[in-house]
């Protein structure tokens, strides 16, 4: 045994050294990505502009963030604690230095990836996936760096008495407000950068392939630079919020029940295991590696090689450390599911199902819409499944701790699952540079050869996403149960079933607001570009330039605009149920948001990721083409699936999580509101 060695506070350093490991790792990958040759000057002017509008759209955005968290620090600070609102503004600010590192070195390998592209794919891969290595990596280090100091300073503090557990539980009602502070920025990182992204790729689409007939990426189209941009604040910043939010609250629900339950290595364990996944991730990036392999390929080896590692060092401790063996289990069973829900989404968003969705295209927009939709349906039974049975077989294995485990073992990896995910739009960003530089056929054909393995390690990322949300959501649900006192929530009592009912139809009326969000942002792209089109005299020809600033302007403008009020919602609307319904109806209310918002988000993610591949596979010159009619049938059906897989499907991730850790952090002042309002009346 060497208990004694990695006891206390030994495993909360342990777990802040991996996290400082991470940020090196990080530090020397930048370093890395910064040698590779940036291109020729077009290629640099060209992706000087995409970083500019990226990080002056970061900029302004975080800035409203910012606004945000010091007006709800401000109220947790005389609601709840000081010390929980230090711990949100900590946990705030660690998840938007994450981002901001990330999308700098994002944009910056965009155009050295294009320029390795006219090497080899192996090269251009090395240089992306770097590129989003950075991210990855830089959401696990800054998270658990930050946590563990966090804690260790509030263990601290609460040390009034010599004993151990008890500084134990008051610091770990304290730090959630860290995870809130987590939730709150994803929130807006997603909602926000998803407006954004889709908002400048439907008006792109709309205007420059459908209308005008010219190519993806023409450096004719106005809003071509907000669409390259909207690559990187999307799927670069917001998919690392998300799962920089996910991974936290995981840890932090894990914390919460072992905790109530006076189990003080369980404690440690979570930390412990979030420090070896971070060693396990940065294992994994060097296991790919293309060379004669194809690139999707390669990038599965990676995230295989990390789940493995990531295994044997969790077996280790439950074997040497932990007084049982059970933890290893749990973990196994999250990570397995995980691996399903992801590679499920693989599955319906390439190979039959897309082809089977252009078919359907032969005959228009409408039936290529049905089938994508049908696709999406469907997609949804095995995830759930998978979930499903990592709860139950979590359960049975450590109880309600074994369930916060299997979402620790579904995302001590982050590090590798957000690396794949980002090296997406930096290999779409380079395709887009390829085309606007005009560097050659064989050039654009290897970046969009690496932009179509990146639609599906999307695709991937987003099923990780979703399975990781449903299982730290319900996490979070069982740390709020034992912190509000609940042990039985009965669905006879009318209060519950209305709170069921309001929480199942939330996340629809969010789906509409940000559907109905990026339909008005994108509008105003639309009549931008038409606009431009029409009045600069010598651009449809080619012979004048666009002013590619003002639609990256109006695209800023709309998406910090639409964002604000679904985040207030998703923070309001737990608060108001439980204060006017009570503690246990709150409980139906996140049962009834989980059991609808789950299969919706996959459902919304998959089909958007079905149609985006379908029109792809057309595109490489299959049933007539580019500019074929099917081809326009697949654009239609890939613009509505845009705002599906890329802004409501992953946002509702983040909306099922906040409102869980909003009932979490409010849990005692909702219930002391209900007690008056019920005096009242």
């Amino acid at each position: 045994m060497f208990s004694g060695f990695v006891g206390e506070y030994s495993s909360l350093w342990i777990a802040a050294g991996s996290g400082v490991l991470g940020l090196l790792f990080v530090w020397m990958t930048s370093k890395m990505v910064m040698k590779n040759d940036p291109g020729g000057q077009q290629v640099r002017t060209i992706s000087r502009k995409i970083q500019k509008g990226a990080m002056t759209f970061l900029k302004r955005e975080y800035t409203w963030i910012l606004v945000f968290v010091l007006t709800l620090a401000v109220i947790i600070f005389f609601a709840i604690a000081k010390a929980t609102a230090v711990a949100f503004i900590i946990g705030a600010g660690c998840s938007i230095l994450a981002g901001y590192i990330g999308m700098k070195v994002a944009t910056l390998a965009n155009g050295r990836t294009a320029k390795a592209a006219s090497g080899s794919i192996s090269k251009a891969l090395g240089v992306a996936f770097q590129g989003g290595a950075v991210m990855g990596i830089s959401v696990v280090g800054l998270g658990l760096l930050g946590l563990s100091l966090v804690y260790i300073v509030l263990i601290n503090l609460g040390l009034k008495e010599m004993l151990f557990l008890a500084s134990l539980k008051n610091a770990t009602s304290l730090i959630i407000g860290f995870s809130m502070g987590a939730s709150s920025v994803a929130l807006f990182g997603r909602v926000g950068g998803g407006i954004y992204t889709k908002a400048a790729d439907v008006g792109a689409d709309l205007v420059g392939k459908v209308e005008a007939g010219i190519p993806e990426d023409d450096p004719r189209n106005p809003a071509v630079i907000a669409d390259n941009v909207g690559d990187n604040v999307g799927d670069v910043a917001g998919m690392g919020a998300d799962l920089y939010e996910s991974y936290v609250g995981a840890i932090i629900s894990a914390m919460v029940i072992a905790v109530a339950a006076e189990n003080t290595e369980g404690v440690m364990l979570a930390f412990l295991i979030a420090g070896w996944g971070i060693i396990a991730s940065i294992i994994g990036v060097f296991f790919v590696k293309a060379g004669k392999a194809h690139p999707q390929k390669a990038l599965r080896n990676g995230l295989i090689s990390s789940s493995v590692a990531l295994l044997l060092g969790t077996f280790l401790l439950s074997k040497f450390w932990y007084p049982t063996f059970d933890p290893f289990w749990s973990v196994l069973v999250g990570l397995i599911a995980g691996i399903a829900v992801g590679y499920t989404a693989e599955y319906y968003t390439s190979g039959k199902k897309v082809r089977q969705i252009a078919e359907a295209s032969k005959t228009g927009p409408a039936t290529n819409i049905i089938a994508g939709m049908a696709t999406g349906m469907l997609s949804t039974a095995i995830p759930l499944i998978a979930i499903a049975a990592a709860i139950v077989i979590a359960y049975g294995v450590s109880g309600v701790f074994g369930v916060s485990l299997a979402a620790i073992g579904m995302l001590s990896i982050t590090g590798m699952t957000v690396a794949v995910d980002a090296y997406g739009p930096i290999a779409d960003n380079a395709a887009g540079i390829a085309e606007m530089a005009d560097m050659g056929q064989d050039v654009r054909e290897r970046a969009e050869a690496l932009d179509a393995v990146g639609n599906t390690t999307a695709a991937v990322g987003k099923g990780f996403a979703i399975g990781s949300a449903a299982l730290t959501a319900m996490a979070l649900f069982v740390a709020f149960a034992k912190t509000a006192d609940i042990s039985i929530i009965d669905i006879l009592k009318p209060s519950v079933v209305a709170g069921m009912f309001i929480g199942g139809v939330v996340p629809f009326i969010f789906a509409s607001a940000t559907m109905n969000a990026v339909g008005k942002a994108a509008y105003r792209v639309v009549e931008e570009v038409r606009r431009q089109f029409k009045e600069i005299t010598g651009l449809i020809e080619g012979d004048a330039e666009p002013d590619s600033e003002r639609c990256v302007d109006i695209t800023t403008r709309g998406a910090l605009r639409e964002m604000v009020l679904p985040g207030i919602l998703a923070i309001a609307i737990p608060i108001v149920v439980g204060s006017l319904l009570g503690l246990t109806a709150l409980g139906g209310f996140l049962a009834g948001s989980l059991i609808s918002g789950v299969p919706l988000a996959i459902f919304l993610a998959n089909s958007g990721g079905a149609w985006d591949n379908a029109k792809k596979w057309v595109e490489e010159g299959n049933l007539g083409g580019k500019n074929s009619d099917v081809h326009k049938a697949t654009v239609i059906g890939d613009t509505v699936g845009d705002p599906f897989k890329d802004t409501s499907g992953p946002s509702l991730n983040i909306l099922l999580k906040l409102m869980a850790v909003v009932s979490l952090v409010f849990a005692g002042a909702i219930g002391s509101i209900h007690f008056c309002l019920a005096g009242l009346f």
